[in-house]
């Protein structure tokens, strides 16, 4: 989408009472792990038939890794100045009440005595945190460490960077006086606010399982200073505003920043379209695909942990159980290869290439850690094939069907082992975020999972965003009117199932090749 350019919303049908402001503004910041928007999200009470939000992008921006001594960071200086330019965007002709922003998760800077940032933060797909995991798990035992943390012990996790550092002998950790996340750290940057808000801090591996307390006990068993935290702060709730430098700088007035749910899937899960009754079952599709449910509190059963569930916190201090999946970071390793070859497609000709490739010809786990790294992506799926003994996909209308029916097939097992872990049957699947532009994927997904799948919002990051502050703002009584303004507002893509018997049929020899069961004994 190009700067500018306005989602239009689905006019809506129910008659709302107007008692405030005809138009409110805020401003989301939604950041990704490749790139970041600016969106300006409108309350309009004026529309035809009632209030609708609508959303405006009015500035994108990239967020590329940086590699330099052996490691991989995050550029935050540059970030901060692409977040300056969407002030000043989003200020022209407007008043904006808030701003919110939203990232992934895990990552952190530190800050020094003198409150400045100690080095680049560095990226989640830095390769120092290895071997991290099983050092962890020989002080504090697998099944340990999720009863408390209710997290997957993934990798990344901030509990596994920080054990790294420390083993590594961080100076910077030495140094540090105080820990901030990605978003409270450029909200810091901006506004000089110091917070853990409580859905990023909850994909840390840092808190009690279900709580806004970090758990000292386990952080100092592994030697982490438990003083550089924060203290925890729920979404929804106005904690600042614009510093007077900042102020000066943009020559705006001190506009107030708002707590939104700082994880962009916490975000995300905030404008499901659903009503409260319902049990639902969400996919985001992104960089990442996470797929799981709203439960009112962590499922910290074992089996959870031997699936590979995860427990985050959400909005309302809700848990979000729900599972990592590769996601589309697939096909945009495999893009990038391919654009620098010199032979690039768009995203769109790959779906065209896709389409016309033979189905079922072989599949890979997406969540093999082999596909963790950049760089080489289309050579190591067809080295998955080939140890897989399956045909090895040659041209790239191969590869990419290999990669969407892969992903279908991963969201059909994870779905059937979240049924199994929650007793709960699931009608129907909200499909939301940038991935179900992409048509050929949900309809394979709807057809893997032999259930309809309701696709919307695009921008669910950025509406759940918007949302939260305009609960905070008295605009909005709660997250259930917020829901069900954002399913007026706009339409959903619905779609069910085709040829069920060869999904069916294949799903089986995806189990076979990946070697996977729905519940491993």
């Amino acid at each position: 989408m190009k700067a500018g350019a306005a989602l239009q919303p689905f006019a809506a049908k129910a008659v709302m009472v107007v008692t405030k402001k005809e138009n409110v503004h805020v401003l989301a910041f939604d950041l990704g792990a490749s790139s970041g928007r600016a969106m300006v999200g409108t309350l309009d009470r004026s529309a035809p038939g009632g209030p609708v939000v609508r959303l405006e992008e009015v500035h994108r921006f990239p967020n590329e890794p940086v590699a330099a001594g052996g490691h991989l960071y995050w550029d935050v200086l540059r970030l901060l100045h692409e977040l300056k330019q969407g002030f000043r965007k989003a200020a022209e002709g407007r008043e904006i009440a808030g701003f919110g922003i939203d990232t992934w998760g895990v990552d952190y800077g530190l800050l020094g005595a003198d409150g400045e940032l100690l080095g680049n933060p560095y990226h989640y797909r830095d390769s120092r945190t290895d071997y991290t995991v099983d050092k962890v798990h020989d002080i504090i035992g697998a099944d340990s460490l999720f009863a408390r943390t209710g997290l997957q012990p993934l990798v990344f996790n901030t509990l596994m960077q920080l054990h790294a550092a420390l083993e590594q002998g961080s100076v910077a950790l030495e140094q540090a006086k105080e820990l901030l996340f990605m978003p409270d750290l450029l909200l810091y940057l901006l506004t000089g606010v110091k917070q853990s808000e409580y859905t990023i801090a909850s994909t840390s591996q840092l808190l009690k399982a279900g709580t806004q307390e970090w758990d000292t006990e386990l952080l100092e068993r592994l030697g982490i200073p438990v003083d550089i935290l924060q203290p925890v702060v729920m979404s929804g709730r106005v904690v600042g505003s614009l510093s007077a430098d900042v102020c000066a700088e943009l020559k705006l007035p001190p506009i107030a920043a708002v707590a939104v749910p700082e994880h962009d899937t916490g975000a995300a899960v905030v404008s499901i379209p659903t009503d409260s009754a319902d049990p639902s079952v969400y996919l985001i599709s992104g960089t990442w695909s996470l797929f799981g449910t709203e439960l009112p509190a962590p499922l910290l059963d074992l089996k959870a942990l031997q699936l590979g569930f995860s427990n985050e916190g959400g909005m309302g201090g809700t848990s979000r159980t729900l599972k990592n999946i590769m996601g589309l970071w697939l096909i945009q390793e495999c893009k990038r290869e391919w654009d620098r070859e010199g032979k690039g497609h768009s995203f769109g000709e790959l779906v065209g290439l896709a389409a016309e490739a033979p189905a079922f010809q072989s599949f890979i786990n997406p969540d093999d850690l082999k596909f963790l790294p950049p760089n080489g992506m289309p050579e190591r799926i067809r080295e998955y094939c080939r140890e897989t003994g399956q045909p090895v996909p040659e041209t790239r209308g191969e590869i990419t069907r290999c990669i969407y029916e892969s992903l279908a097939m991963q969201y059909k097992l994870v779905l059937e082992r979240l049924e199994a872990l929650t007793g709960n049957r699931y009608e129907r699947l909200n499909m939301m975020g940038g991935g179900i532009q992409n048509k050929l994927l949900c309809q394979m997904t709807a057809s893997a999972i032999g259930r309809p799948v309701w696709a919307g919002p695009v921008e669910a990051s950025s509406l759940g965003n918007v949302a939260a502050q305009l609960i905070a703002l008295g605009e909005l009584a709660d997250i259930q009117e917020a829901r069900n303004l954002i399913k007026r507002s706009y339409p959903l893509d619905t779609y069910v199932p085709e040829e069920s018997g060869q999904w069916a049929e294949a799903f089986g020899t995806f189990l076979r090749v990946t070697g996977q069961s729905i519940i491993p004994e």
